[in-house]
């Protein structure tokens, strides 16, 4: 193998790559984004529950190895040999699971606050090639480790046991943080060097901190309720259940407003009823009752005013998601949106649009799509 290698070294590739070695951590980063971006699709498919157990499993286990292997401790071995190539494999594991994070969270349609929460991800993530100790810098791994460790179990957790609630996500983020210690007070017994290197209080003081600020996150809403995820939310003039397909009647965008499928403004006449239709995925076998809440926007009060709370019951396993609707009768002109929540009050995603009184029956730029 080492023959190998050194033949690999000295091929025009393989002083290529030397010569640029300084961006193999992102490239490797991207690396392991792009692999899952390619290979993942559904939390609770067999492949994709047997590939993040396995990424997060050998992300910790070269955690180790990295902080452990200049300490003599795996001399004359394989592991010694390629030590160069571990802190290359972490970043590979962190882009992998960020990865898969990422397409889990991004399959909701809505672009409500909790995108604060992917910002967060993305810049903890990419924090690292900024500094300038970059993944050897203990306490930003740790951290990040923390963060997408946290993350998995939240993920991992409901989809096992079929269950979600705000008990499931506490327990999640305790078996997260327990792990996290168990794993830095390992290495930190194991390794003179570690020991050295930072303070145990400072480090575990810095992962507790990243745990509270989570739990904060989720009591404000800041987190989406995963593994859910709104697949699909607009406004209709009309929805029909046919043959178990439902026929959705919108008003579609402009070519160039590609990132939403219905106009926002819905020309509404006296006595029509106005349906939100929405999809939200779940795993299989999980059941969970969501709500759609319908909010008028008060111009004179400036706040938002809650007019209904209407109430459906999710049922896991479909790849397009669990479809529904609900809708209402003579509604006032202004903004309305209707937010897509769980019994906890957790966002899914919000469907936002304007209503105009008119005279005649829209037609224009009308389109019928089943789902």
């Amino acid at each position: 193998m080492k023959r190998t290698l050194v033949r690999y070294r000295n091929t025009a590739f393989g002083r290529f790559v030397f010569r640029h070695q300084k961006y193999a951590p992102i490239l490797f980063f991207m690396g392991g984004f792009i692999f899952d971006t390619l290979t993942l699709g559904r939390i609770d498919r067999v492949y994709d529950t047997v590939v993040l157990c396995s990424h997060m499993t050998l992300l910790s286990i070269t955690l180790y190895l990295f902080n452990t292997v200049d300490e003599g401790k795996w001399e004359g071995t394989f592991i010694e040999r390629y030590s160069e190539y571990l802190p290359l494999a972490i970043q590979f594991f962190f882009g992998a699971l960020s990865s898969a994070f990422v397409i889990y969270f991004f399959r909701s349609v809505s672009m409500s606050k909790t995108m604060f929460f992917f910002i967060l991800l993305v810049l903890l993530l990419f924090a690292n090639e900024f500094l300038k100790k970059k993944i050897s810098n203990k306490y930003l791994q740790f951290s990040v480790y923390f963060f997408i460790s946290f993350t998995f179990f939240a993920f991992i957790i409901p989809t096992l046991i079929k269950e979600m609630n705000t008990f499931i996500f506490i327990i999640s983020g305790l078996i997260s943080l327990g792990c996290t210690l168990a794993l830095i007070t390992f290495i930190y017994s194991s390794s003179p060097g570690t020991r050295a290197e930072i303070s145990l209080k400072k480090l575990i003081g810095l992962i507790l901190s990243i745990y509270l600020a989570i739990n904060i996150f989720y009591y404000f809403n800041l987190i989406p309720p995963v593994p859910l995820a709104m697949d699909t939310g607009l406004v209709a003039y009309e929805v029909q259940k046919i043959n178990n397909e439902y026929i959705v009647t919108y008003e579609k965008n402009p070519w160039y407003i590609f990132w939403r499928k219905h106009d926002v403004t819905l020309h509404h006449q006296a006595g029509e009823r106005v349906y939100v239709f929405t999809s939200v995925f779940a795993p299989t076998d999980l059941k969970k009752s969501i709500f759609h809440r319908w909010k008028w926007y008060n111009r004179e009060t400036r706040k938002w005013e809650v007019t209904d709370d209407i109430d459906f019951e999710v049922a896991g396993g479909r790849d397009r998601g669990f479809r529904g609707y609900t809708y209402k009768n003579n509604l006032k002109e202004g903004q309305w949106k209707v937010e897509v929540i769980t019994e906890e009050e957790l966002i899914l995603g919000i469907v936002d649009f304007e209503i105009k009184n008119t005279a005649e029956a829209h037609k224009a730029g009308m389109v019928k799509k089943s789902f």
